[in-house]
């Protein structure tokens, strides 16, 4: 089986220099495991590595779309295993980095995805629903997935939806899998104190501020519809929509970024503790980045 390397976990543990360290030192290539960054025009809002922070090594799916394209996890699987593939020929080893946990699943286990024939007027319908509309319809077409569908993912919601509109449920085709991994897979996740991850977060934010997120996010919203974009539904990126309609402050909308992004923080932890075999490292700890480095070669020297 083909060698992979995963680095998962909460957002600003610092993924990115990790990854770009260990594709240095063993040889490898980095594809990123995250739901944004493939976004051209969303640089700011979504924490993209820049050219300096690569340091030479090449790095996947980051600018490949526009923010008005859809993108998927099942097109992220597609695109992730064909670089994988490259990445392997060329006798690198694929390092996924990110911290979108159902896209690095899919991508590495047997994940299939049933065809879906559009039904326009349908798709019409559950876009002008609310949140909690939609949420409600899938409590009582497919209560199963809402015990791993979060209430505010309005994509996945709808999906799960459409596939009960056809006649299926989301959580049986789901339940229908192995779950089999289908590569040598070695997952890192990173970990730290709570508190000081939430600090990390916040001070992130802040600097994203002061790089200029808002101008960001005017030269993306062009009309009103833009906001309805699934690329603007993203944490840093929605909040300011109640900004730009005067419901709220400058300090508030800052505050909402801040507060969902440790909520968001939090879910991460949880959904890879208990969805993918981890392996965890507390970055506090002075030789972190050495213990990754030296079970990593025994993984890389093993058959």
């Amino acid at each position: 089986m083909e060698k992979v390397i995963v680095i998962a976990g909460p957002t600003a543990a610092g993924k990115t220099d990790i990854s770009v360290a260990l594709a240095k030192q063993l040889n490898g290539e980095i594809i990123s495991g995250d739901s944004m960054q493939i976004y051209k025009e969303m640089s700011i809002g979504t924490a993209k590595v820049e050219q300096a922070e690569m340091q030479g090594i090449a790095h996947y799916l980051i600018d490949e779309l526009s923010y008005r394209d859809a993108y998927s996890v099942m097109e992220f699987q597609k695109r992730a295993r064909a670089y994988m593939q490259q990445i392997t020929k060329r006798g690198k080893i694929p390092i996924i980095c990110g911290g979108t946990g159902l896209y690095i699943k899919a991508c590495v286990y047997d994940y299939e995805f049933p065809k879906q024939e559009a039904d326009e007027d349908f798709r019409k319908f559950l876009t002008a629903c609310s949140q909690s509309q939609l949420y409600e319809m899938l409590k009582l077409v497919d209560p199963d997935a809402c015990e791993k569908i979060h209430p505010h993912n309005r994509q996945r919601i709808i999906r799960a939806l459409e596939i009960a509109h056809q006649g299926r449920k989301k959580s049986e085709i789901v339940n229908r899998q192995e779950h089999t991994l289908l590569y040598d897979v070695y997952m890192i996740g990173l970990t730290m104190e709570r508190e000081r991850l939430y600090e990390r977060i916040d001070r992130r934010v802040d600097r994203m501020i002061e790089k200029g997120l808002y101008e960001e996010v005017q030269r993306l919203i062009e009309k009103e519809e833009d906001w309805q974009l699934q690329s603007m539904q993203g944490i840093g990126y929605k909040e300011w929509k109640r900004y730009f309609h005067k419901e709220a402050s400058w300090e508030e909308t800052v505050e909402d970024i801040k507060k969902n992004t440790r909520n968001f923080a939090k879910r991460q932890y949880t959904w890879f503790r208990n969805q993918l075999p981890m392996h965890w490292y507390d970055v506090d700890k002075e030789t972190w980045k050495q213990d990754i480095i030296d079970d990593l070669q025994t993984f890389i020297a093993s058959k």
